[in-house]
């Protein structure tokens, strides 16, 4: 079932808090299809429990979210994973199963109790595993595998799942400069299609290219959430890392680069 087209994803006045810090205060943030929306912060400020907070896994500390036109808590964990797929930052195989079997995983929400893969889920999981190039290791047991491509199979996984909203932790983790650019650009031609993709990255210069949104997080509950174009700045994104950060144009483009340390 696709949610309505007025948002995938809506959030109103959402608060994020541990103990003694107030990490997001009231945000306002729509997800809309075609849109792939990049989250940038220092470590600590609160991307991952903003997105467990999305994606329903952790109860927020104020606001509300609406996935599709439905508030998220009215909905079963069964419902939502049909709809949203999230993709923590690391993944732990503790048992042995194949390559092909853990991307069959993602198919799980959308097969009904006492029933069996179908073709067509064998079909979405050989598919996943090709787009992201490790195809030819469905047979492998996933404890094989390297760093690298048990990330690349974690986000064949998701891919399987085939939701309307796609929450990444740090899609790029363990993976090298050619893979971090070629899962980036699966996901904005996902978006390109209709989905809608909210990812937290840590390169800013990976943001710029992929995202038609960013929302910056300050980890004092202060946001930024607008354009690309608009919010990276080198003012703004000083503030954000604590560090200087000057802009230079590279093939018509802006690169961002880190100064370092304040003095």
């Amino acid at each position: 079932m696709r949610a309505n087209d007025t948002g995938l994803l809506e959030v109103s006045g959402l608060c994020v808090r541990v103990p003694g810090r107030r990490l997001v205060e009231a945000l306002e943030m729509t997800l809309n299809r075609g849109e792939f929306v990049a989250v940038l912060g220092r470590n600590g400020t609160g991307k991952t429990l903003s997105l467990l907070t999305l994606a329903g896994l952790r109860q927020p500390d104020g606001g509300a979210i609406r996935l599709g036109n439905e508030a998220i808590t009215s909905l079963g964990r069964q419902q939502v994973a049909r709809r949203l797929a999230l993709l923590p930052q690391d993944t732990d195989d503790i048992f042995p199963a194949t390559v092909l079997d853990t991307a069959l995983v993602g198919r799980h929400p959308h097969i009904g109790r006492f029933r069996w893969e179908s073709q067509r889920d064998y079909d979405l999981a050989r598919e996943s595993l090709a787009m992201v190039g490790i195809g030819d290791l469905a047979d492998r047991d996933v404890l094989s595998l390297s760093g690298g491509e048990r990330r690349r199979l974690a986000i064949a996984q998701v891919l399987t799942q085939s939701p309307d909203v796609y929450l990444l932790d740090e899609p790029t983790n363990h993976l090298d400069p050619q893979h971090q650019v070629d899962t980036l650009r699966i996901f904005r031609r996902i978006a390109d299609d209709g989905a809608g993709v909210v990812a937290s990255l840590h390169d800013i210069n990976l943001a710029a290219r992929v995202a038609d949104r960013c929302l910056l997080l300050f980890g004092d509950g202060r946001w930024e959430f607008g354009t690309t174009d608009e919010v990276l700045d080198e003012e703004r994104l000083e503030a954000v890392f604590e560090t200087p950060m000057e802009a230079v144009s590279w093939r018509d483009r802006r690169l961002f680069v880190a100064g370092g340390s304040r003095p």
